[in-house]
């Protein structure tokens, strides 16, 4: 399925359909609703209540959440999850360390409808809020749920994208994707449709960060676990 600049990078959603999952619709790639409620299916088998914390994000939502980060609106977090201090960064250490973290806006796999960060909700204490933090799902609360979806994501088309430090986004234990689909979608999200698109609706540090894409590009979009 060929996609549009703009469905790559968030700016549309006419290749999404709304997919009623547990008690919430979530905007889902047409080609990979089926899969995904099958895997809950197969999750509720085993005993889980597999949930959506984070689905479909939109380029404006992406850019919210970068310009807040950008603005010291939001803290900025180093590799063990610890604020920095904002004021001692330059504008380049604030792009990298942002994107640890992060995605650039245009740059998100959540843009493409088949990225979904998921928990399950019969294992969250009562009272608690999920806060996507690996301790949640290595020794805490999910742990169980995560070992799941280590031997069952493959057998209906996921894979965790985010599974080992690779230098660019940190480990994402809760973070799956639909493996054709986003191979399909990455292919299509070309470094130069990358530009075009950022040219087009400017992101707090533009400047550094389009001196700097090609780097990003390979470090921090196409550098992921699984495709080896």
């Amino acid at each position: 399925m060929m996609m549009t600049p703009e469905q790559l990078t968030g700016k549309s959603q006419d290749h999404l359909v709304e997919v009623l999952f547990g008690q919430k619709y979530f905007l889902v790639h047409q080609q990979v609703s089926q899969d995904l409620l099958t895997l809950k299916e197969s999750a509720a088998r085993a005993g889980f209540n597999l949930n959506i914390a984070s689905g479909f994000r939109d380029f404006e939502r992406q850019q919210t959440i970068w310009n807040n980060k950008m603005a010291g609106n939001t803290a900025i977090l180093d590799s063990d999850s610890q604020p920095l201090p904002y004021d001692a960064l330059s504008e380049q250490q604030k792009v990298f360390a942002i994107l640890r973290w992060s995605a650039l806006p245009g740059a998100s796999r959540h843009h493409w409808g088949c990225e979904f960060d998921v928990f399950d909700r019969n294992s969250l204490p009562q009272n608690t809020q999920l806060k996507l933090e690996p301790w949640e799902y290595l020794t805490g609360h999910q742990a169980k749920f995560y070992q799941w979806l280590k031997h069952n994501l493959v057998q209906h088309g996921f894979f965790f994208p985010y599974a080992q430090d690779k230098g660019g986004v940190a480990p994402e234990q809760w973070h799956i994707s639909h493996r054709a689909i986003s191979t399909q979608c990455q292919q299509q999200l070309t470094l130069d449709t990358l530009r075009q698109q950022l040219m087009l609706s400017p992101v707090l540090g533009q400047e550094t960060v389009l001196l700097h894409l090609e780097k990003i590009y390979n470090q921090y979009i196409t550098n992921i676990s699984g495709v080896e």
